[in-house]
């Protein structure tokens, strides 16, 4: 098997070229150079901190320069035909293009069946279910609520309350989605098949082991270069079901094994591309895909 040698530096200059750096701001930001920088990280992790900005707005602005963020308002939370986002839990709870959600739903079915979630979660599976399938038939006969249009009596934001827990369960389980946000962000949630525009909806789901195959090969191309580990935490896979996706990948020649000075075994995207130079200045979020995990960050600079 050919392995792949690259300096630290060339290594950085790869990363940065994968996660859309190197590449000159344009003049004008529109809804294609929006689309084209969400396509490329494969998602916006979403925050409920708002200090500067609220973080999902940061990375195209990271990448793209000032922009209008209801171009993204509107991708994300706006009518049905100019919907081309959704919420769900990906690398934490991000905004994800539309494609991609029959690439997780093997992740709704396992939180369906009480398989995923913490604890007082999964009950809503199993012996709790009917009173979630109960809050489901208002949600179908009443339209979109929020936790806040549900609940009873005083719950803080970190006290969530039984409504927002059995929400929040239907939310993972793929039964419902985001309808809209709130000016205050609080998540608005309907019917999956009210939210998810038909021509997605409607597409077959996709076998796990072709799904984890697919979202690897999406990490692997949004870093460019990264470790077993970064390829899973991207989307925040579980290490067996990772371990046979990235196996998969380097028999298939999508991953290539490299070696870089100082760092684990890593592996090369295919496409990856390495410019000469990256010179590109930006303000990062801590949540933005090139810095979040936080040893790769030093490894990297």
């Amino acid at each position: 098997m050919t392995v792949v040698r690259l300096t630290p530096q060339e290594a950085r200059r790869v990363a940065l070229a994968a996660q859309g750096f190197h590449a000159a701001r344009p003049a004008s930001v529109g809804p294609r150079h929006l689309a084209g920088t969400i396509d490329r990280l494969g998602l916006h992790q979403i925050d409920s901190v708002n200090v500067l900005v609220r973080a999902h707005y940061l990375p195209a602005f990271s990448r793209l320069g000032a922009y209008d963020t209801a171009l993204l308002d509107r991708r994300a939370w706006g009518p049905r035909r100019d919907r081309r986002l959704f919420e769900y839990w990906a690398h934490e709870c991000s905004l994800l293009p539309l494609s991609l959600h029959p690439l997780l739903r093997w992740r709704m079915a396992r939180a369906d069946r009480g398989e995923a979630g913490y604890r007082a979660m999964r009950s809503f599976a199993t012996e709790r279910r009917s009173e979630a399938m109960a809050l489901l038939a208002r949600l179908r006969d009443e339209g979109p609520l929020s936790a806040s249009d549900i609940q009873t009596g005083r719950a803080g934001w970190w006290a969530w309350s039984e409504p927002k827990r059995m929400l929040e369960w239907l939310f993972y389980a793929g039964h419902v989605t985001t309808a809209t946000r709130r000016r205050s962000f609080e998540r608005v949630y309907d019917l999956t098949e009210r939210v998810i525009p038909p021509d997605i909806f409607c597409l077959p789901d996709v076998p796990e082991a072709e799904a984890h195959a697919q979202l690897v090969a999406l990490s692997a191309r949004a870093l460019g270069i990264a470790t077993a580990s970064e390829l899973r935490d991207y989307f925040r896979l579980d290490a067996p079901d990772a371990a046979l996706a990235i196996a998969r990948l380097v028999e298939e020649g999508i991953l290539l094994p490299t070696e870089v000075p100082g760092w684990p075994p890593a592996y090369l995207h295919r496409d990856a591309t390495l410019p000469r130079r990256v010179s590109a200045q930006a303000l990062l979020a801590p949540f933005d895909p090139l810095v979040w995990e936080r040893t790769r960050t030093e490894r990297l600079f």
